[in-house]
């Protein structure tokens, strides 16, 4: 089944709408606005040109604020930017059950296809009714767990068009496999990959092959024709992360 959006005259409530200043290419003037839908928090950041990409950016929680902070001190180009969180993150961002990593941890419990389905029918068409014009594109990313769903909903829908998986969780089992042997419902015009040089090197039986399936998926969308970047970031899985975030949504953009 591919899953695509859902347009029509939709009747919601917004939950707030103030303009803030952001200096993305030389200085553009931003809507920022938010919603609740079944429990998350929509906050789109609205361009005022008009017909500018649309980013949708899955974010554990809140607004992503720190991430609008790191985009405009990179001056990336202007763009719509979705930012959905307060997220039930081991259940949206997953697309099978997984153990606990730790004794302390909780497990993965496989929600990503309701979620998507709940971003294309009705956040992102509400999102959607708000901004100017007509994206020239769509993207998706996210970091971490949401770096691994950014992945996996090309594999469930033919809505994006370029993807970020910013120190995602590509060690997720049998995630890699998955990959290599499904094919997206729509291939992406571009791909960035990131993680941090120290993410790979721990004990853990499933974190420590982060690299290495990086680099395999990495390599097999280079071999299907995608335009993929591939970045290797100082430091651990926290390091930088908004900036990380902010840099991954660049590379989509240009």
């Amino acid at each position: 089944m591919v899953i695509g959006l859902t347009y029509g005259m939709l009747d919601f409530t917004w939950g707030c709408s103030i303009m803030i200043v952001l200096s993305f290419s030389g200085g553009t003037v931003m809507e920022k606005q938010t919603f609740e839908s079944d429990g998350r928090t929509a906050t789109l950041y609205k361009s005022e040109e008009a017909n500018r990409p649309f980013i949708l950016l899955n974010n554990y929680e809140g607004d992503g604020s720190f991430v609008v902070e790191a985009m405009e001190e990179i001056d990336p180009p202007a763009c719509n930017l979705l930012v959905v969180g307060d997220l039930k993150w081991n259940h949206d961002m997953t697309p099978w059950y997984c153990p606990p990593l730790t004794e302390k941890d909780t497990p993965c419990t496989g929600g990503a296809d309701d979620y998507l389905n709940l971003l294309l029918t009705e956040i992102m068409p509400r999102a959607m009714q708000h901004i100017e014009g007509t994206p020239s594109f769509t993207g998706i990313a996210g970091y971490s767990l949401a770096g691994l769903f950014a992945v996996y909903a090309t594999f469930q829908s033919d809505v994006f068009d370029r993807v970020a998986s910013i120190s995602g969780s590509l060690w997720f089992p049998d995630f890699r496999e998955y990959v290599l042997s499904h094919q997206m419902k729509k291939q992406p015009e571009k791909m960035y990959f990131s993680l941090g040089d120290k993410e790979a090197k721990t004990r853990n039986r499933y974190l420590k092959a982060v690299q290495n399936n990086t680099e395999e998926i990495a390599e097999h969308c280079i071999q299907l024709g995608i335009n993929v970047t591939w970045e290797l970031n100082p430091g651990n899985h926290f390091r930088d992360a908004a900036l990380r975030s902010a840099k991954g949504i660049k590379a989509i953009l240009e």
